[in-house]
């Protein structure tokens, strides 16, 4: 029998949760000096420039501000851009400079799973004791989950902490860049005043077409697979499906502990929404850990449908497929 996750029933501490919020491992060296800005586009220089600064104002709090000195205000900024232009580089940069001790960096979905597994004053409790939070991927098409994290961040900057954050938005996305700040500035109306937007303009500068189509594999060619590498697990995938049911998405990460290899058979499609959003947190874990993935059956072709492409979490499911089709591709390139 070769492991599998449905075997995996993870417990995670509350100190795990808060100390897995640092820059995936696919950014763990990002920094001011390793992005490269386009001189066909000055915003990228000047977004540099200015996160620089912020990360040496970055106030420590009003609680260690001194008795008689007046806490500094906290910084708030959003990089705006479309896709590919380097904001979770930025931003992970940022967290960088201002220390991983004294930083959290999450996703939308990482920070709401958060609340899930602690609760709400704790978790403000938690992230008060940091200098700078960065939020990648603020989500806006929950507007449950948009109203959960404004609070949280209108409770944060009152502390004094500093805050980052990005939205997501793919190629072909309606107005793309500009009307995601926008949008980002109505959902958090509260908070809207205390933001800096900074421009991000510029191409995909990795050049790529985004991957939603990758076709599966032989479910013979990915047992064969899975099965010369120790690291490697196998998954019906109806059946992951069902297990991710009995996880708590905050620990999905967890999940994926010591594994270096995904091995899935039988890809159809995803029944309904619900299971659909699991999957989604599921493949940002995967894809932060940098973890391939051997896709069997009908691919990611089949995986969600029409109308869950044209719904409310479009810009998640797009995601998950850009991400997913990068893992397997780099699944099939280990096949030789």
């Amino acid at each position: 029998m070769l492991p599998s996750l449905t075997e995996r029933r993870p417990v995670v501490t509350s100190d795990r949760l808060l100390a897995e919020l640092v820059p995936p491992r696919h950014f763990a060296d990002a920094s001011f000096d390793s992005y490269v800005p386009d001189a066909a586009h000055p915003s990228q220089r000047a977004a540099v420039e200015r996160l620089r600064a912020a990360a040496r104002t970055i106030p420590s709090g009003g609680r260690r501000a001194g008795l008689f000195r007046k806490a500094a205000e906290p910084v708030a900024v959003y990089l705006d851009g479309g896709f590919g232009v380097g904001k979770t580089h930025l931003l992970t940069a940022l967290a960088h400079a201002v220390g991983t001790h004294d930083s959290a960096y999450g996703t939308f979905v990482e920070y709401t799973n958060l609340v899930g597994a602690l609760g709400f004053l704790p978790t403000v409790e938690a992230l008060a004791t940091r200098r700078l939070v960065c939020i990648d991927e603020f989500e806006l098409d929950d507007p449950g989950d948009t109203v959960l994290m404004s609070r949280l961040l209108r409770e944060l900057t009152d502390r004094g902490v500093s805050l980052a954050a990005t939205s997501n938005t793919l190629p072909g996305s309606l107005g793309e860049g500009r009307f995601a700040a926008d949008d980002f500035l109505r959902e958090i109306q509260a908070l809207a005043a205390r933001f800096e937007v900074l421009r991000v303009d510029g191409d995909d500068y990795r050049h790529r077409a985004v991957v939603t189509d990758a076709d599966g594999l032989g479910e013979d060619t990915v047992r064969a697979a899975v099965a010369t590498r120790p690291d490697a697990t196998l998954d019906d995938f109806e059946q992951l499906l069902d297990h991710l049911a009995t996880v708590h998405p905050s620990r999905y990460g967890a999940l994926l502990d010591g594994v270096g290899l995904v091995g899935l058979t039988g890809i159809g499609p995803v029944p309904t929404q619900d299971v659909a959003l699991r999957l989604v947190v599921l493949v940002d874990r995967l894809y932060d850990r940098d973890v391939p993935v051997l896709l069997g059956g009908a691919g990611e072709q089949a995986l969600f449908s029409a109308e869950m492409l044209a719904g409310g979490y479009r810009k998640k499911y797009y995601r998950a497929l850009s991400r997913l089709g990068s893992l397997a591709a780099d699944g099939a390139a280990l096949l030789g």
